[in-house]
């Protein structure tokens, strides 16, 4: 895998601005510990989502024990409710009822829930006739059962629904909106004369190419303010802890407004949206709610399975394994380095991993050491040396990396690890490049695999990378590595 990793131009040592200068001839020790620049918060959507639909699950579960205490007597209701409680909570489930939205209308579920807890006791009712056929329900007693239950399900939800509209108005969120002009202020307007959506408009993001270019601030206007850079976005998502996005335009219409969903996903906001965007080929999809008369629905953002600690757990066992696998032959090439080329056998180099936290990458040195005042060095691209020649060529200059992923710095699949300077400009040409900072950067992955390195299209690796975060999977990162391994030996031969 280190072959992957070593297309990459050659490392040098790098110093941070502050840091004195080192002792001509020092080598390079290797990091005592990962730094601790801040990492991106912990994405809060599903344990949001899962707190507002606790309210209706604990309604729905009342609801159901007082509708079967009365009807199934105290000495069936007992074994029949915990069946009958769990399966109707999987078909509301099923049904989309404890999805939250931005005004839930009671009347507009009530087809759902009757038609559910029809089938509900109507399960029971065949579960009784066959059991204990003295206890059969009749259509009658069955009929009234239905309408009951269905009467106390929306009686609790609507207490729910009436409780959310209240906190809504006391404690709105914090809500950005993406969209051009005019529509994404008429929004703002009506989300702030009605604050039972429970949502505070506290800026307006440029859509499209306007958000890198930085489009003017509309005169005169009193509204929120406009903000037309990825630095405005960040302060304000920081200062009023954005937790809603609303789009007022197709968030896949081009890559910058791609990117700015991407960025919201992340940061575990919830994303709506409202208006032209909410609908689907012209006509709104059944299951929308509107904002005052501008259609809205909520985008399913489930956050991509990206390995957690089941992943770093692998990246150490691995990374233990290997430096003590190839520990003489690190021993030897830090000899022939030494003996070849004189002092400094490592060089690290400031590479950008997860969350944009920068990290020294670690790779043997491979160009000899310039002479007082020349100026040069690997990262200007200095003359490799006869031994450094041969380290590249074997792919054995990139061992150290194992290092960085026993500390957590590189994992063993993931995206290409990048300089800072490169990462700025690549994010000016394509917007989506940073979101290839949602993962640890790796050895290989699968943008390397495909042929994909330092000298090919940005727009591609980036395409290749969020590919591979997005649809991650321990299969995934097999096949990768089974590419990876299989690599080796062309790239060593050349």
């Amino acid at each position: 895998m280190t072959t992957d990793s070593a297309d990459a131009p050659p490392s040098a040592r790098v110093r941070p601005p502050s840091a004195a200068p080192a002792p001509a001839g020092a080598a390079v020790r290797p990091p005592r510990g990962p730094a601790r620049e801040t990492l991106p918060p912990p994405r809060p959507g599903r344990g949001q989502r899962r707190r507002a639909a606790a309210p209706l699950l604990a309604a729905d579960t009342l609801a159901t024990a007082g509708a079967a205490l009365p009807v199934l007597g105290t000495g069936t209701a007992p074994l029949a409710l915990g069946p009958m409680v769990l399966g109707l909570l999987l078909l509301h489930s099923r049904a989309g009822l404890y999805r939250p939205g931005p005004a839930p209308s009671l009347l507009g579920a009530l087809p759902a829930l009757l038609c559910r807890a029809a089938v509900c006791w109507c399960a029971v009712a065949a579960v009784l006739a066959a059991v204990r056929p003295a206890q059969a329900l009749p259509p009658a007693p069955l009929a009234g059962a239905v309408a009951g239950h269905t009467a106390l399900v929306c009686g609790a939800r609507a207490l729910v629904h009436r409780a959310r509209r209240a906190a809504a108005r006391r404690r709105p969120r914090a809500t950005l909106i993406v969209g051009p002009d005019p529509a994404a202020r008429q929004l703002a307007a009506v989300l702030r004369a009605r604050p039972e959506y429970g949502m505070r408009p506290v800026g307006l993001v440029a859509a499209g190419a306007s958000v890198a270019a930085g489009a003017g601030e509309p005169p005169g206007d009193a509204g929120p303010p406009r903000l037309t850079s990825p630095q405005d976005i960040t302060r304000a998502v920081i200062r009023h802890t954005v937790r809603d996005a609303v789009f007022t335009v197709p968030p896949h219409r081009d890559p910058h407004t791609a990117a700015l969903l991407r960025r919201f996903i992340d940061q575990g906001s919830a994303v709506w949206l409202a208006g032209a965007a909410a609908t689907l080929e012209g006509r709104p999809p059944p299951s929308s709610g509107h904002l005052y008369g501008f259609a809205c629905r909520r985008l399913d953002t489930d956050p991509p399975r990206h390995g957690g600690a089941g992943k770093r757990a692998l990246d150490l066992v691995l990374a233990a394994v290997a430096l003590v696998v190839t520990a003489p032959v690190l021993m030897v090439c830090a000899l022939a380095v030494r003996l070849a080329d004189g002092p400094g056998v490592l060089c690290r180099e400031e590479h950008l991993g997860r969350g944009g936290r920068g990290f020294p990458l670690l790779t043997f040195r491979t160009v000899r050491p310039c002479a007082p005042g020349d100026g040069g060095g690997e990262a200007d691209g200095g003359h490799p040396s006869r031994v450094g020649r041969l380290l590249r060529r074997t792919g054995a200059a990139g061992l150290p990396r194992w290092w960085n992923v026993l500390r957590g710095d590189l994992s063993l699949v993931g995206p290409a690890p990048e300089r800072p300077a490169a990462v700025e400009r690549h994010i000016r040409s394509c917007p989506e490049y940073g979101a290839r900072h949602r993962m640890a950067p790796g050895l290989t992955g699968l943008a390397q695999v495909h042929g994909l390195r330092g000298d090919s299209p940005v727009a591609d690796r980036a395409r290749f990378d969020n590919l591979y975060i997005d649809t991650w999977s321990w299969g995934q990162d097999l096949r990768i590595v089974l590419r990876a391994l299989a690599r080796l030996p062309r790239r060593a031969g050349r």
